[in-house]
């Protein structure tokens, strides 16, 4: 169930994502684009910090070590077109956040499920990817293998928690996880593959929607 308080947080991130949709999708609003990115992990993180006074203080530490780490990684790839080592700094920024995510999922796994299916679909989902990129990677293919190998990981660990939590908590963050990864794919295919069409307004969209599932299905494992 939702609480007047989140309800009234979906409120205000809807609007901050729909801001940021807009003005990442038209030229003349650009400027303001620089405000509306970081204001939906300031929010996130404000959010988390306030309703998550609850939950064992290492999950509540190591989540907004992830929300802080996604935030830098905002901040560096709105500046990845000027400088070529913001992109670097982008990527660390959310490899970390992807480790800290699947650290704070394995804290609550579930040892008697299996992920094997999952993980099989996702290697060869992988594998795909990695065969439409690798002509294109150059110096950055080892960073981005690792990278792959993080994130995938991460939506593994989000479905190790089935059955130990609340239905709710579990099929948020899961659904989390795995929008960040489609996030990630369509970004990654938009600047080592081919251009995609609106892909800012996708990759925002998909981003904005896994990050706040995953906060608000981990502060309903409460």
């Amino acid at each position: 169930m939702l609480t007047i308080t989140d309800k009234q947080f979906a409120f205000i991130f809807s609007c901050l994502l729909s801001a940021e949709l807009i003005c990442g999708s038209i030229a003349s609003l650009a400027t303001f684009h620089y405000i509306t990115k970081p204001s939906l992990l300031i929010s996130l993180l404000i959010y988390f910090y306030t309703q998550s006074k609850s939950l064992n203080t290492t999950t509540r530490l190591i989540t907004l070590l992830a929300l802080g780490c996604s935030l830098l990684g905002d901040v560096f790839l709105m500046f990845d077109d000027r400088f070529a080592i913001y992109f670097i700094l982008g990527l660390l920024s959310f490899l970390l956040a992807h480790v800290f995510y699947s650290i704070v999922f394995l804290k609550n796994r579930n040892v008697n499920r299996n992920a094997f299916g999952l993980s099989l679909i996702l290697l060869l989902y992988a594998l795909g990817f990695f065969y439409l990129l690798k002509n294109s990677l150059g110096h950055l293919l080892i960073p981005v293998i690792i990278y792959m190998i993080v994130i995938l990981a991460m939506v593994i660990t989000s479905y190790l928690r089935s059955g130990k939590l609340s239905q709710l908590s579990f099929i948020l963050v899961f659904i989390g996880a795995l929008l960040f990864a489609i996030s990630d794919s369509i970004l990654a295919l938009n600047k080592f593959y081919m251009p995609i069409h609106f892909s800012a307004l996708f990759i925002m969209l998909t981003y904005g929607l896994a990050q706040y599932l995953i906060v608000l299905g981990l502060l309903k494992q409460r």
